[in-house]
């Protein structure tokens, strides 16, 4: 099958197998929108494959794209929600008892920290976190993976906190 073969069938089963794509989605990751997200993304993860292969059962092969990149969502939205719990919590945490100079020393000692990162995982985590930027739309604007961008995330709270622990007094 040569390639413009293959973008036809492919173009062909994501328009006409969309509503069934979005169930095989939605019944991993249980939301709608989300399901509409990963169709897309296997749409796009299939057809900027660069290797060219036989496909015996092209609608088998794109569900189960689909089915896994659902999961992985899943998973990675799992493993989200549990790294940032704690940071989460602390941005809600009132500042009431604290001085301005104690806030404006904390800050100081943050921008510190995050400017020990490399650049572009510093670029990444400054757009994700104070941005308001999905990974995605960071991944986006860096030219980079999502998943990369994930890392580089991961691994700037890493520092930050290992960097942020010894500075912390006890009494704030």
């Amino acid at each position: 099958m040569d390639t413009q073969t293959w973008s036809a069938e492919l173009e062909d089963i994501f328009v006409n197998q969309r509503p069934r794509l979005c169930c095989v989605a939605a019944r991993v990751l249980g939301n709608a929108d989300q399901a509409d997200d990963v169709v897309q993304d296997a749409y796009l993860k299939i057809s900027e494959a660069t290797t060219l292969f036989e496909v015996k059962q092209p609608i088998s092969y794109v569900s189960r794209v689909v089915r896994n990149l659902a999961i992985d969502r899943c998973r990675r939205s799992a493993f989200e929600s549990t790294l940032f719990a704690k940071e989460d919590e602390g941005e809600a945490a009132s500042y009431a008892s604290h001085s301005p100079e104690v806030i404006a020393i904390d800050r100081q000692a943050l921008a510190q920290v995050v400017d020990e990162l490399p650049e572009r995982t510093r670029r990444a985590f400054e757009l994700y976190r104070s941005g308001s930027h999905t990974q995605r739309e960071v991944a986006h604007l860096l030219g980079i993976s999502t998943t990369l961008v994930n890392f580089m995330i991961r691994d700037a709270l890493t520092h930050c906190r290992q960097s942020l622990q010894g500075q912390m007094l006890p009494d704030r």
